[in-house]
């Protein structure tokens, strides 16, 4: 399916004044790079000064050159006391807190920053180091937009999972979805609206899944859940069960509401001893293809036959 806006490939620029600290050395406070990806000198940056401005002017200390967010768009503000504050600078797609718009806002450890599109995570006190090393690892998992696990991970546990359902001779199903129509959400409310569809859905489904399966973005607006020990047939009332949940409640986007749907792929191996990730992905993606000419909106099933 087509990528939602970000791709590490494409040439956009976003620059900081600041610089990364040597491994080891001491600081304050600093700010963590979540969404987007590869679009960045530097993951980390240290909070050195006593204020940065962040805005899309060539003359502000963070330039972030991207059209969603303003040309003075926040200020970070460090107090006598040591604190830090954020400050919005009357931008136009607003400073977020933990996903609050704010004015003005005291920052505490690991509180997420959001300007316009660009997330941070923001990093102080006496384990920063260890904390930031922790973050590292967890953007390596995790998708930095929805919090879900990423493709990288997917595709390991996905191996893994195929080997011990060969090995127990149980069944496993994949379902792969997508947002319909998805690339007109973006070109009629903006990338700002696009990206929190995808964080909505994941928050939808991310509760439905058992503690021994998987729901992940596998890239752009697609989306993946493993059901571990699940039939073809459980897996097809899974997906219906999704497919109504995002279907049947509006989403809301600054103040407006719009309807979402998703297609749905879903496919099942049992018994395949030469099958890989590869194989069975390909499969779901198939059907996943189909029912978006089919009409979108809804639930196709791999019938093709083990062996």
């Amino acid at each position: 399916m087509s990528s939602n806006g970000w791709d590490d490939n494409q040439d956009h620029t976003v620059l900081w004044s600041g610089t990364d600290v040597p491994e080891g050395d001491a600081e304050e406070a600093c700010l963590i790079l979540l969404h987007p990806p590869g679009l960045i000198r530097h993951r980390r940056t240290t909070l050195r000064r006593d204020s940065y401005l962040a805005g899309r002017d060539a003359g502000c200390d963070l330039v972030l050159d991207l059209s969603t967010i303003s040309r003075l768009h926040s200020e970070l503000v460090r107090d006598d006391h040591g604190h830090w504050w954020v400050h919005d600078r009357k931008s136009t797609n607003g400073t977020f807190v933990n996903e609050s718009r704010v004015e003005r806002e005291c920052l505490t450890d690991g509180d997420q920053i959001r300007f316009g599109e660009v997330i941070f995570k923001f990093l102080t006190g006496d384990n920063i180091e260890s904390a930031y090393h922790e973050e590292i690892y967890r953007l390596a998992i995790k998708d930095g937009l929805t919090g879900v696990h990423n493709k990288r991970y997917l595709l390991d546990f996905l191996e893994r999972e195929i080997a011990g359902a060969l090995r127990h001779q149980q069944p496993l199903t994949l379902v792969m979805m997508d947002v319909d129509r998805f690339k007109r959400i973006n070109d009629q409310r903006g990338h700002l609206a696009g990206d929190a569809v995808l964080k909505e859905i994941a928050h939808r489904i991310q509760p439905r899944m058992r503690r021994e399966e998987l729901f992940a973005r596998y890239g752009g607006e697609e989306f993946a859940a493993v059901l571990t020990m699940t039939p073809l047939e459980g897996g097809v009332r899974f997906a219906e069960q999704l497919r109504r949940l995002v279907s049947e409640e509006q989403f809301i986007f600054e103040n407006a509401r719009f309807p979402v749907t998703m297609s749905f792929g879903v496919a099942t191996m049992q018994d395949e001893p030469d099958i890989n990730s590869e194989t069975l992905i390909k499969r779901a993606d198939i059907q996943l293809y189909k029912a978006k000419h089919n009409g979108r909106n809804q639930v196709l099933p791999d019938l093709q036959e083990p062996g």
